[in-house]
Parts: structure tokens; C-alpha cells; sequence
């Protein structure tokens, strides 16, 4: 990846001052409906405090509600009563999906099922589930038309079966060397539905034009996208990342790009099927990696999806600047290393 320069680094601190500005009042709100519940099991609610108060720390789908609302003309304050709920679900299927992925640690933080085990986490799980959708549906009930709400609870079904589906093609490609990046772009692609819900969910509240909802939806696909393909990335330097997404999910798209490369295909797959993986088989990868030009392949990926992106939003004529902001601050996600390589970051 090409060295991050002074606007990326830039934009990487608006991001942080945004999220921080629009999306902190609906995350404690959140947190205060989701732990005023009455749990008698102790486990029980230290595990639910634990995710809500000290690992679950989600900016970015507040914050990115309220920004799109606002880039169609609309308040960004009419967001927050459905921000709240789906702050908890998008938590619920955050821990689902660690109990799929067997995820212990994710930066640095044991998950809840690293913590608490499988049964716990599945259950703290649902009860953040449950909640989220009694509050949406308490929300259409009483501060959004009944035409609007329609369309969002359309939206949000849509968004958990197709984010349902993502994950059953993806148990497919565990342990299989055989998948192709286009398939695997494919199932990048729904995964990306949780991002498009919230930009699509948006544009409905600020009374947008159906082109203007479009292609609100269409950036909020793309951004999942990009986001999740900089995990990828990022994934490859983090040598406990790196092993479990080899042994326990499927492989991220820079080492499924590595073996169409005859070239390291056969080394790079010795690896893979061992049973044992250790941290210098990784830096064996990367080395395998850094003697192709995946690097190059992959900043053209991510520079083209970021540029389709900002594009759906100029045709429209939507007001995107802070939109844009948060485009390029996920590219600078990508941070550079001593080897030309990017490494995992948090934001």
C-alpha cells in the first residue's frame, strides 16, 4: 500500500471528532436501555455490562445514520430513536458472529465469548437482539409515520437475512483453498448489507428522493465493502488474527488472491493445511505476499470501490463531504510498516 499522506492522516481525525460529536449520545442512550434490565443470573449481567460498557464502543452506525439523514436535507436528530436499537442489534450479531468465527480476542479485548464462553455469549446475543427489536418497534408506534416505519422494518429484514446468508456461503469457504476472490467479493458484497441498512434507513428519514435513497444505499454497500476489505488487510499483521482466519474462517481476500499466483500457490498452501501454525510460517506468508504485486492489486480494489462510492453521491448531487471524509479515513486504515505492508489499526 502507498505511504498514508497528510490528508488521510487528516481525515482519519475528522472521522474520530464526528463519530464522537454525532454518534456519543445515542450510544449511552443504548447503553442505558440495554442494562436497565432486570437480570437475576450474575454471569448473565456481567457478561451484558462487560460487551455494553466496556467493549462494545459503536460510534461509527450512530454517527453515520445521522451524517446521511443530514446529507439529504434532513435532521439528523430524527436518527436517534432508531440509532438506539440498532446499536443493540448490530451488537447482538456482532457476538453471534464471534461465537461462528470462534473470535476470542478481537483487538486486543476478549469478545464476550472469550470471556464468558459460548452459552453466555449466545445468550447476551438475544437478549440485545430482542431488545433492539422491541425498541424499533416501540419507535414506530409512536415518533415515525407508519409509512416510513414500513419501509424500515423492510429494510432491516432485508438487511438480517441477507447478512444471514453471507454467513452461511462464507462457513462454506472454511478450509477451502478453492474459493475464487470473485466469489468471495460476492459474499463481501451482503455482508455489506449491515452498512447499507443504516445510509438506506437514513435517507427515508430525511425524506430524500427515491435517487437520492438509492444512491445513499449504493455508498452505504460500497463503504461495507471497503471496510471489511481493510479488515482483510489489516488481518494479515496481526499473527493471532492471521492463524485464526486460516485455521476457523474462511481466508482473507490478499491470501485468496495469493493462491492464483503459481508462483507461491503450492508454499502458501503447505502452510495453510498444517496443523499447527506458528508466527514464523506467518511472516512466511507475508514475505510470500510482498514478492507479488498483491499490494498494488489491492490498493487498486479499494482506490476503485471508494471511487464508485463517492461518485453515487456526486450524481445525485448529495451533499457528501463529511460522507467522503469517512471514505478516506477507512482507506488510511491501511497504515504502513517498515515492510511496504499495511498493519491492523483501530480507530
Amino acid at each position: 500500500m502507498k505511504e498514508r499522506d497528510v490528508g488521510a492522516e487528516e481525515a482519519m481525525r475528522q472521522m474520530q471528532k464526528i463519530f464522537q460529536k454525532l454518534g456519543r449520545k445515542a450510544l449511552e442512550m443504548a447503553k442505558k436501555e440495554a442494562l436497565q434490565e432486570k437480570i437475576e443470573c450474575k454471569e448473565a449481567r456481567e457478561a451484558l455490562s462487560y460487551f455494553m460498557s466496556e467493549y462494545w464502543h459503536d460510534l461509527a452506525r450512530p454517527s453515520l445514520l445521522a451524517l446521511s439523514c443530514e446529507a439529504v436535507g434532513g435532521d439528523p436528530k430524527v436518527t436517534i430513536p432508531i440509532a438506539i436499537p440498532m446499536i443493540l442489534m448490530s451488537g447482538a450479531m456482532d457476538i453471534h458472529d464471534d461465537i461462528i468465527d470462534q473470535s476470542k480476542i478481537k483487538n486486543g479485548k476478549p469478545t464476550v465469548y472469550g470471556k464468558y464462553g459460548k452459552d453466555m455469549a449466545l445468550l447476551v446475543g438475544d437478549a440485545l437482539l430482542f431488545k433492539g427489536l422491541m425498541l424499533l418497534n416501540k419507535t414506530a408506534e409512536k415518533e415515525i409515520s407508519s409509512e416510513k416505519m414500513r419501509i424500515i422494518m423492510n429494510v432491516v429484514k432485508n438487511m438480517f437475512f441477507e447478512l444471514g446468508d453471507a454467513e452461511a456461503l462464507e462457513l462454506q469457504f472454511r478450509g477451502n483453498l478453492d474459493v475464487s476472490p470473485q466469489d468471495y467479493l460476492r459474499v463481501v458484497r451482503k455482508k455489506a448489507a449491515d452498512v447499507e441498512a443504516h445510509t438506506r434507513i437514513s435517507a427515508i428519514l430525511g425524506d430524500a428522493s427515491p435517487k437520492k435513497i438509492e444512491a445513499l444505499g449504493e455508498y452505504g454497500r460500497l463503504l461495507g465493502m471497503l471496510i471489511l476489505l481493510s479488515d482483510d488487510w489489516t488481518d494479515l499483521f496481526d499473527t493471532e488474527e492471521s492463524v485464526s482466519r486460516i485455521k476457523k474462517e474462511s481466508l482473507p481476500l490478499p491470501l485468496l488472491y495469493g493462491l492464483q499466483y503459481s508462483s507461491i500457490k503450492d508454499k502458501l498452501k503447505t502452510i495453510f493445511r498444517k496443523k499447527t501454525i506458528t508466527k514464523r510460517d506467518v511472516e512466511l506468508i507475508l514475505e510470500s505476499i510482498r514478492n507479488t504485486d498483491i499490494s498494488e492489486k489491492y490498493a487498486k480494489l479499494m482506490s476503485d470501490l471508494a471511487e464508485e462510492a463517492a461518485s453515487k453521491l456526486r450524481k445525485q448531487r448529495v451533499n457528501s463531504k463529511d460522507l467522503d471524509i469517512i471514505i478516506k479515513a477507512t482507506l488510511a486504515g491501511l497504515k504502513e510498516t517498515k515492510t511496504g505492508m499495511g498493519s491492523r489499526t483501530t480507530t
